[in-house]
């Protein structure tokens, strides 16, 4: 969407107006384009990152049952493509492999100047899942399982889609066709997933509904990431890209927000789980980049993809 028609949707939506100025706010008047205060994940020890897509500490501390060292960290955005930007542009991560459910990185890859050893885009061909509109988790599993197989000696990133809309693992009354399209709260003219229905006010599910039905999208995932680390040795660490807002108040406006507009930075679209887990030896880490691996998706796939998740092109 052009900014001239989100600037004409803000100001027939009051909500979507205080968001602008929230944005505003936390992004000091467009000084910056991240959280400041959050982790440079890639400057981690690990050999193992899963990333759980829009989990909230808070949620993930609550349910999680995966043994290790749970802490909470601070991440540098409040959605995946903020976060991308903020963690891999400009980086050489040739002794990383990605293998991802999220499409995010297409599109980006040589405007953000990022060289992994290889991207497994998961999201592809048969790995996505026409019913849902996502890849399921144990479909992530078993790419990953084959990745860390294929590339033993690279540092392993792996992105679940899931607790992140669609809600996969939950019977509810809302109907996925309108659910399909944007990303951040922010209106689409092909209609709204339920975070942006809900804070404009199009549907009116109670937050309790709402927040058990994004619990159950990550208790469904967290039986899967067990199994990964069944299979891949090393040090995991466990987190998230970003929050997601479930009614809380944001700032400095006290709106009540849902889902994960880019640019808010209040704790629950920026407080991130990090869980440490340690299984076997360490593996020794070579740096090296496969050419073969970099071309780039055809941009029309990226886009369909990016509706069904819930995304704005």
């Amino acid at each position: 969407m052009k900014t001239i028609d989100r600037l004409k949707r803000a100001f027939r939506n009051p909500r979507l107006f205080a968001r602008g100025l929230n944005r505003t706010y936390h992004r000091r008047g467009g000084l910056r384009s991240e959280n400041s205060e959050g982790v440079d994940v890639f400057d981690e020890d690990w050999d193992n990152l899963v990333i759980l897509d829009a989990c909230r500490y808070d949620m993930f501390e609550q349910v999680n049952h995966i043994e290790g060292t749970l802490t909470a960290k601070e991440s540098k955005a409040s959605a995946t493509s903020e976060w991308l930007k903020a963690n891999v542009a400009d980086r050489d991560l040739r002794d990383t492999v990605y293998v991802t459910a999220n499409p995010q990185l297409e599109g980006n890859r040589e405007k953000w100047d990022v060289k992994f050893h290889h991207v497994s885009n998961v999201w592809l061909n048969e790995d996505w899942d026409e019913e849902t509109g996502t890849v399921l988790a144990d479909t992530m599993t078993e790419a990953a399982i084959e990745a860390y197989e294929q590339y033993p000696h690279k540092r392993l990133v792996v992105h679940y889609m899931q607790p992140h809309y669609p809600f996969v693992s939950a019977d509810t009354d809302f109907d996925k066709g309108h659910l399909n399209t944007i990303e951040n709260g922010e209106d689409s003219p092909d209609g709204e997933n339920v975070w942006a229905q809900k804070f404009i006010g199009e549907i009116e599910p109670p937050r309790e509904e709402l927040w058990e039905i994004y619990t159950a999208n990550l208790e469904y995932v967290l039986d899967h990431v067990e199994e990964l680390l069944a299979e891949v040795p090393g040090k995991t660490v466990v987190t998230s890209d970003h929050g997601n807002y479930v009614g809380e108040r944001a700032s400095p406006i006290p709106i009540r927000e849902y889902g994960h507009p880019r640019g808010l930075y209040d704790d629950p679209v920026v407080q991130v789980p990090w869980l440490e887990y340690t299984r076997g030896e360490r593996r020794e880490i070579i740096t090296e980049f496969d050419s073969r691996d970099q071309s780039i998706v055809e941009s029309e796939v990226v886009s369909d993809r990016l509706r069904d998740l819930g995304y704005v092109e």
